[in-house]
């Protein structure tokens, strides 16, 4: 075939095609621009329902997962009772003193407690990323107890401080117990009980304090409440 015969035919096949096209686009009853807008606006919709889907599990698995903390009921008995605050975000700096540079970021969440007269307390919780990351922390916070009171009369040379450790408590992944009594050298004294516990990958730590010393401590109660603030998590 001559090359002018087949650009004449190739270029009546394109004609007739086009044609053809047309005709089914008119007969779908739809332009070609409105099926693309169709197309996008019905992918924009499930894209939003699916994202809000997400967002609603996330959110529900959130709070599922938020760990519960101790009731004012559940602490150490006192003649005036106890007031709990509200649950808040953060770490306390009531437990500074101890933990303040020692702990890692993570979101923490902490709860405050107070009777009419000196003696307080505190919870603080926090959930990692897994049960391994979990057992560290609490390893680091443990660690960071032990060695309060040595660091505490380095930093304040007015201040002499004691730590006792006072055992572990069968519940869940474990919590331990520990002690610490100050004495400025103007003569106040304080005695403070913490425990750390582990539920997996959540961790919390239950801090007790207020004028005196060891012998000033409900430790018997305190342990109590540092096994109930475990079980109580999850």
């Amino acid at each position: 075939m001559p090359i002018r015969t087949r650009a004449a035919a190739l270029a009546a096949l394109t004609a007739t095609a086009l044609a053809v096209g047309a005709a089914a686009t008119t007969q779908a009853g739809a332009a070609p621009g409105e099926v693309a807008q169709k197309n996008a606006s019905a992918q924009k919709n499930a894209s939003a329902q699916k994202n809000a889907s997400a967002q609603k599990n996330a959110s529900a698995q959130k709070k599922a997962a938020a760990p519960r903390f101790l009731a004012a009921s559940e602490l150490p008995p006192h003649p005036t009772g106890w007031t709990a605050g509200p649950v808040t975000d953060g770490f306390p700096e009531q437990l500074a003193y101890c933990l303040g540079e020692g702990v890692p970021a993570y979101d923490y969440r902490h709860r405050l407690f107070h009777t009419e007269l000196d003696t307080s307390a505190v919870q603080v919780t926090v959930v990692t990323g897994s049960p391994a990351k979990g057992k560290a922390l609490a390893d680091r916070l443990n660690k960071e107890i032990r060695t309060c009171a040595a660091r505490l009369e380095r930093l304040y040379p007015e201040i002499e401080a004691e730590g006792r450790f006072f055992g572990t408590l069968p519940v869940e992944e474990g919590a331990t117990v520990h002690g610490l009594h100050t004495e400025t050298s103007y003569g106040a004294t304080d005695v403070n009980l913490l425990s750390v516990g582990r539920d997996g990958r959540t961790v919390t730590v239950v801090g007790w304090g207020q004028m005196g010393d060891f012998d000033d401590a409900p430790l018997a109660a305190f342990k109590k409440t540092a096994k109930k603030a475990v079980t109580k998590l999850h």
